[in-house]
């Protein structure tokens, strides 16, 4: 039940935010001469050109799709049902932009998730004995009530792990809007450069100074197997599990895998309204997020163009940035050019090979970018009815719906078990499964009754192994295995399906230009974090053009 290609386009009746209208105002004024331009309208593309323009930088942004926001973008895929047809949660934008950049007056509604997240088991499933499951949200008495059905003493442990986790991510969190230390000035520069240079080593000094004599536990937990350091906190396996899934998610690694544990830290450092931790739902969907950044900018006066494709870089004889030249031929000149495309197009498909080290064009070729997710978009007629935790008669979403729902989760041996298959090339005889529904808080992304449904879905391989390729027939076939999947723990769930999407790595780079597939644009390993993304550099944390920036998720801070 693949979406028809009629069903590709926005809704028609969406109301029309305020950076669109300011486009069409704009309409045909593309100026010769920018003070700076954006490749890529992407959240962190606006994000850079909301603070550039506010600065008085005049800005311009150029997207190559139809519509703005990258990955964070709402589609009418099936008509009457949005979707957030690639990021579809909301957590870890840094809070200080949302209120430099006013993004609640430019619009942005959200919808915070509690409980958030959601455990069924198959286990026991007969029909006179309903499966456990595990439902964890902010309430900690609750939590361990819950916990406590798998472990007395893990309930007892898990206020302590958390305490623990938070205090790491405390400790790391202000990193994240951080420059890298400038090694070269501090080690080679000249006495100011030097002292200049000590500012970049606070944010390093504060976290050794958060995290205390604690610093050999938390380091385990950036460089080990999640598994070696769940193994020490619990030993329940649904716990464990449903842990370990934020440790594996969007990465192709293993909970076996050293340095999962990074990943995992990764994904608990957000938070939304005040809340550490927490994950929400962007109100009409991650596209609104997107047009309320936008707003932003426009309204101090950046131009959005979209369906322009940059297609190079142009550099003066001197090596230095001078503008873009689009795929339509027109130069735009501008002093600086930051990119919210990916390393890899950015230096080895738009920047002139002759201005960039070898080493370092070599480096970028050599980035590890596997991904394992495959995103599948569907409509349904109705709710998922868990064995796990019955539907209400009236049919209205009961809380376990708001949550990230993990199937398939129950052990990690079973996380396990899926990466393995696809390092065999092979996508997942039992996949993981992130399954949420928006619309359980968000009844406008659905028609009355109906609702949207995110799977995020893994693993499963790039390429495919026996010569096979991701056409028709194999998407559809993981996309039925999924299903299976999903009718096992919510029977007549593939009865409900109104339309699906199913976008597999290939797809993820063709769309989104995710390189791989990756959400990240590359891997979240330790040899691809701070100074080191997107490769270490021998000299400063700069680019080697000078006047070209990147500003995605390739580079930090982003």
């Amino acid at each position: 039940m693949a979406a028809n290609g009629r069903g590709l386009g926005r809704a028609v009746s969406a109301p029309c935010p305020a950076w669109r209208r300011a486009h069409w105002e704009a309409k045909g004024r593309l100026k010769p001469e920018y003070d700076a331009v954006v490749i890529g309208a992407g959240h962190n593309g606006l994000v850079a050109a909301a603070y550039l323009q506010r600065l008085g930088v005049n800005t311009a942004i150029f997207e190559r799709r139809h519509v703005i926001g990258g990955a964070a973008v709402t589609e009418e895929i099936i008509p009457g049902f949005k979707f957030s047809r690639a990021s579809y949660l909301l957590s870890l934008l840094r809070p200080r932009i949302y209120t430099d950049l006013e993004l609640k007056k430019h619009g942005l509604r959200l919808h915070l998730r509690n409980p958030y997240s959601f455990t069924p088991m198959l286990e026991e499933g007969t029909t006179s004995k309903v499966p456990r499951s595990l439902l964890l949200g902010t309430d900690m008495v609750e939590n361990q009530k819950q916990i406590a059905q798998f472990s007395q003493k893990d309930a007892q442990a898990f206020p302590k792990y958390e305490a623990f986790m938070n205090r790491l991510a405390l400790a790391i969190d202000p990193l994240l809007d951080a420059a890298p230390v400038d090694m070269e000035a501090f080690w080679q520069g000249s006495l100011l450069q030097r002292l200049k240079s000590l500012s970049t080593l606070t944010p390093l000094l504060q976290a050794g100074r958060i995290l205390g004599a604690q610093l050999p536990q938390y380091h385990q937990v950036l460089t080990a197997p999640i598994t070696k350091v769940l193994n020490q906190w619990f030993e329940s396996e649904p716990l464990k599990a449903t842990l370990a899934t934020d440790a594996v998610i969007g990465a192709m690694l293993s909970p076996h895998t050293p340095g999962s544990g990074y990943v995992l830290l990764h994904h608990v450092m957000g938070g939304l309204e005040g809340v550490q931790g927490a994950w929400g739902y962007v109100e009409g969907g991650m596209g609104a997020l997107s047009d309320a950044i936008a707003s932003s900018a426009t309204a101090h006066g950046a131009s959005i163009f979209t369906e322009k494709a940059v297609a190079k870089v142009q550099v003066s004889s001197g090596g230095r940035v001078l503008g873009v030249v689009l795929q339509d031929g027109s130069e735009v000149r501008s002093k600086v050019v930051l990119s919210n495309a990916s390393p890899q197009i950015t230096f080895l498909k738009l920047t002139p090979q002759e201005w960039l080290p070898e080493e370092f064009m070599e480096r970028i070729s050599q980035l590890d970018t596997q991904s394992p997710v495959t995103k599948i978009n569907v409509a349904v007629n109705r709710l998922p009815d868990f064995l796990a935790a019955p539907n209400a008669a009236s049919g209205q979403p009961l809380p376990h719906h708001q949550c990230s729902i993990h199937l398939n989760c129950e052990d990690t041996t079973l996380l396990h078990q899926a990466f393995e298959d696809a390092m065999d090339g092979w996508p997942s005889h039992r996949p993981m499964i992130e399954l949420c529904i928006p619309s359980s808080l968000d009844p406008t992304l659905a028609p009355p009754g109906c609702h949207v449904i995110s799977l995020f879905t893994q693993y499963t391989p790039y390429t495919l192994a026996g010569g096979k390729v991701w056409d028709e027939q194999e998407r559809n076939a993981y996309a039925d295995k999924v299903f299976d999947c999903i009718e096992a723990y919510a029977p007549g769930f593939k009865g409900s399906v109104v339309g699906r999407d199913i976008l597999t790595p290939p797809d993820l780079e063709r769309i989104f230009g995710l390189p791989g597939g990756n959400i990240f644009h590359c891997a979240m390993g330790l040899d691809q974090l701070y100074f080191s993304r997107p490769v270490p550099l021998h000299s400063s944390y700069r680019c080697p053009l000078r006047g070209l920036y990147l500003c995605g998720s390739g580079a930090h801070p982003a």
